[in-house]
């Protein structure tokens, strides 16, 4: 079992940034793949980006890539998302979320197995 607390989110204006943390607890973080997904108001959750046990293997959705960086600190139990230059559309709630695979990182919601409770992203024009 692993408990997840995002924290980071709020209001920014198009073009700026935001960091994104998620801070695990529980079982040994290292084992675990760690992915952010985000939803908007009647929209489906949706994959943003995701790395390996070790960070050395990311995976971003073709909307951040170039924008997003995904990170982790494994001494720290941490995992945090660089928002670069961020748009309206990016606007959601953001969700931390492992899976119980170190090697083989899942872009679907069901391939994960815990989730933080999520925070709110608010990108204005």
């Amino acid at each position: 079992q692993v408990q997840l607390v995002e924290s980071g989110g709020g209001l920014v204006q198009a073009g700026g940034s935001l960091r994104l943390s998620c801070a695990a607890s529980g079982r040994t973080f290292s084992i675990y793949a760690m992915g952010w997904f985000r939803q908007a108001p009647g929209k489906e959750r949706e994959f943003v980006a995701a790395n390996n046990w070790s960070g050395g293997s990311t995976y971003y959705a073709d909307s951040v890539k170039g924008r997003f960086t995904i990170s982790r600190d494994n001494t720290k139990n941490t995992v945090v998302l660089q928002m670069n230059s961020l748009k309206p559309e990016d606007t959601a709630v953001y969700y931390c979320a492992a899976r119980r695979a170190r090697y083989v990182v899942g872009t679907l919601p069901n391939e994960y197995d815990y989730w933080g409770q999520g925070t709110q992203v608010t990108v204005s024009s």
